[in-house]
């Protein structure tokens, strides 16, 4: 059975650099300029991290969600 994840964005610490929606390799990461990025299309992650291990401030955590 495939896992699935779920991002959590921390806004209070996010300064909207916009790395990690553009390093999300499946577009899972959405974000206008001067905002805080959303998830809009959740079920596409898989898992990798990239956001997570590249935001400079710490902002964003994956966590795999228990069936």
């Amino acid at each position: 059975m495939d896992k699935k994840y779920r991002i959590l964005i921390q806004e209070k610490n996010c300064k909207q650099c916009g790395i990690c929606s553009y390093l999300c390799p499946k577009e899972v990461l959405a974000q206008s300029v001067g905002e805080c990025p959303t998830v809009v299309n959740p079920g596409a992650c898989i898992g990798c991290r990239l956001c997570a291990m590249r935001c400079p401030d710490f902002a964003i955590e994956v966590e795999v969600v228990q069936e």
